[in-house]
């Protein structure tokens, strides 16, 4: 018999249980629950996007002799003869869109893989060819492709972002300059894409009037509000439907090119359009984490207590669309620093529009501060996990606010008591097996406990089973059976028993699964509606926690003499603005958290790893990686362990081999598959060790959820290329840590 004890660990001290995932059996039977594969009206067409080859420029002219010669080819599109569309608006706007420019909607040519043409036949293989057929001329002109690039433009942050700060606490400079040890370093992280399992993909349909969209969402509400507004009709009007998400990583959070493009052709054909984006279009009509490079000064004095943090940070972005991350104040509330700067810049070239991914700020941001973190501790000579525990801290030290609950220093005990931290050689190169060299490294994980208002339906049915409404979503975490669990603790109705529904715009709003923010938030707004529901049956919080509570239950709702009972619940994390709930039913955007004036919001983790490396080849291995983490109430100890594990796994593969490589001269990207952009396999993971540690934090929101989605990817390139310095001496500033760079 399988031993689940490791991937449905047993609930500890405010956890709940580890039931299966709502969506199991559909996911291992090959159910059709994915946007692509939902049913529409008609026979379907489909759609092939022609991007550009060129990263600057214009496009000088399109022979479509060749491509309208193609068998059962019914349309092909260009700036030249697509239909008006409504102003968009990027997310640093205030918009749902990617960029702040239209597709097709000149000849200008603005990145390499910008759509100039679709082509819509009536099979998949008549659009690829004739779009293979399409003969586009251009004028190319040089483009900025990256850092070092000629015509990039840098700025301050805050020229393009009004509500950035920069970071500034007491005199960083003077304290750095009596620090007893420093470290002075310079860190970089590269170009890196979502590529999710599930391509990017719009389906789209009319009905009598009214646009349907099928198309994997981390955002249905905003889909449908950003969709209405480019299509120039009323948000009733359209309809998205999203029902599960084949992986997203934030690349799904906002509106592509590709959504307009397929509306456009099913209302001008009359019948559904298909438009699925290759894997090599997905490099360039989303987004990317955008490339960054760090400078750091960071010191302490004779004891290892810190007096100044100094970090500056510039990211790459686009041209035309400025997107921006930010960040160091979320690094600057880290530690008990003495004396803080920190300054964002960015750097603008001709490349498409990054764009949220996994941990979007933290994972370069702590990264490169966790990197120094473990220099100064060498520099000091002490033990790099005692460094971190002494220099500890219960507030926000640039503005006094405090955390509502910190347990990173139990994550530490727990982690090195698990990965015999006891039992390291603390001098580089000490340790050895043979050929290979071993290193042990660590570093903290973080990230901001961010919250969004959120609404739910709930629905009582006589003969003792519900129904939850939501159009929250699930892009692989487990959110249906969360919503479940929930709402069954809050009814005391066991979560077999309950039918979630999410992913529809029809249905009450939920957030965007973005930020780590989807179980605190639609977990609140569940609970919320279960108690409005308890009430106008005359229950109490005490009838649902009784043995025999689906008994009172049914007896209520005989006494109500309804059929069923129903009520909705809208929630609104503490420090949202008054009118939260409306933005959320307009489709708007509301986050809270983190490091804010008044309270200090964060789940943490501490994460140790081991590296072997040759000592003749150099080649690098993991053998084993342990994490733990504390992160509040964890409602499903089965699906938060996927999460802490899956992230692990990220973080060692963004350490050691994700990379996006581009050609400086075209600003093309080169290796825009997933058989060159290398992505952890089976080999290459290791032994992975997740501990979860009890917290209690009853100050977030109603169940003390935080978000972990995106916690256990931060730190762990830092524990990594310590463990290589630990293992050869080299520190490695810039990754991925390849074979050359430990030669």
């Amino acid at each position: 018999m399988a031993d689940n004890s490791k991937a449905a660990p047993a609930p500890k001290e405010n956890m709940g249980q580890p039931i299966a995932r709502y969506e199991a059996r559909q996911k291992v039977m090959g159910g059709k629950i994915y946007s692509s594969d939902l049913p529409v009206p008609g026979k379907k067409a489909y759609a092939w996007m022609v991007t550009s080859t060129i990263a600057k420029g214009r496009v000088t002219g399109i022979d479509e002799t060749a491509a309208k010669a193609v068998p059962g080819v019914l349309m092909i599109m260009t700036h030249k003869n697509r239909p008006a569309l409504g102003d968009i608006a990027s997310f640093l706007k205030g918009g749902m869109f990617v960029t702040d420019n239209n597709t097709l909607s000149g000849p200008t040519i603005e990145h390499e893989g910008q759509p100039v043409a679709m082509v819509v036949a009536e099979t998949f293989e008549g659009a690829r060819e004739a779009a293979h057929k399409l003969k586009v001329g251009y004028a190319a002109e040089s483009p900025s492709a990256t850092f070092e690039s000629p015509g990039v433009t840098t700025r301050p942050m805050g020229e393009i972002n009004p509500r950035y700060k920069p970071v500034k606490f007491k005199d960083a400079a003077a304290a750095l300059a009596g620090s007893a040890h420093r470290v002075d370093a310079e860190y970089s992280t590269p170009i890196q894409h979502h590529n999710s399992m599930e391509l990017y993909s719009t389906t789209a349909y009319w009905d009598d009037g009214k646009l349907v969209l099928h198309e994997p969402s981390q955002f249905v509400w905003g889909l449908r509000k950003g969709a209405a507004a480019q299509m120039k009709m009323d948000e009733d009007n359209v309809r998205v439907k999203s029902p599960f998400v084949g992986g997203a990583f934030g690349g799904k959070g906002a509106i592509t090119v590709r959504t307009a493009l397929a509306a456009l052709a099913a209302r001008q054909l009359k019948r559904p359009v298909e438009l699925v984006a290759t894997r090599a279009q997905g490099f360039t009509i989303s987004g990317n984490r955008q490339e960054t490079q760090h400078k750091i000064s960071l010191g302490c004095d004779a004891q290892g207590k810190l007096t100044g943090y100094d970090h500056s940070m510039w990211e790459f972005t686009s041209r035309v669309t400025p997107y921006n991350n930010g960040g160091l104040d979320n690094c600057a509330a880290m530690y008990d620093f003495g004396a803080v700067s920190g300054q964002n810049y960015i750097v603008q070239g001709d490349r498409n529009v990054p764009n949220f991914m996994r941990s979007p700020a933290e994972v370069p941001n702590i990264y490169a501060l966790e990197s120094a973190m473990n220099e100064l501790a060498a520099a000091a000579n002490i033990d790099p996990v005692a460094f971190r525990k002494m220099n500890d801290t219960r507030v926000n030290v640039t503005n006094g606010a405090p955390y509502t609950s910190r347990s990173v220093n139990a994550c530490w005990d727990a982690a090195a008591a698990s990965f015999g931290w006891d039992k390291r050689n603390p001098e580089p190169g000490s340790m050895r097996d043979g050929d290979w060299l071993i290193g042990w490294g660590c570093a903290m994980a973080t990230y901001p406990t961010q919250m969004a208002p959120s609404a739910a339906k709930i629905v009582l049915r006589k003969n003792g089973t519900a129904l939850i409404e939501v159009a929250a979503h699930d892009v692989g975490t487990g959110c249906y059976t969360i919503a479940a669990q929930a709402a069954g603790e809050r009814l005391g109705i066991d979560p077999s028993r309950i039918t979630v529904q999410m992913g529809d715009s029809r249905l009450p709003p939920g957030p965007i699964s973005g930020g780590s923010i989807s179980t605190a938030s639609v977990t609140s707004a569940i609970c919320d509606g279960c108690d409005r529901l308890l009430t106008s049956l005359g229950l109490t919080a005490d009838d649902a926690k009784a043995s025999d509570s689906a008994d009172r239950l049914a007896a209520a709702l005989a006494r109500s003499g309804r059929p069923v009972a129903e009520a909705t619940g809208a929630w609104a994390p503490i420090g949202a603005p008054d009118d939260a709930i409306d933005r959320l039913y307009d489709g708007g955007l509301v986050f809270v958290g983190g490091a804010g004036e008044k309270r200090t919001m964060f789940a943490f983790g501490a994460e140790m790893v081991e590296v072997r490396i040759n000592a003749r080849t150099r080649e690098i291995r993991v053998p084993r990686m342990v994490g733990a983490f504390a992160a509040g109430r964890i409602m499903n100890p089965r699906t938060a362990h996927s999460q802490y594990m899956g992230g692990m796994i990220w973080g060692m593969a963004s350490a050691l081999l994700e990379a996006t490589e581009i050609d400086h001269k075209r600003a093309r990207y080169t290796n825009d598959n997933i058989a060159e952009y290398h992505l952890a396999v089976n080999a290459d993971i290791p032994d992975v060790d997740v501990i979860m540690v009890p917290e209690v934090d009853d100050e977030i929101n109603i169940l003390g959820v935080k978000g972990i989605g995106e916690l256990s990817n931060v730190g762990t390139a830092a524990a990594i290329t310590d463990a290589v310095w630990h293992a050869t001496g080299k520190r490695v500033r810039d990754l991925p840590v390849t074979i050359d760079k430990i030669i």
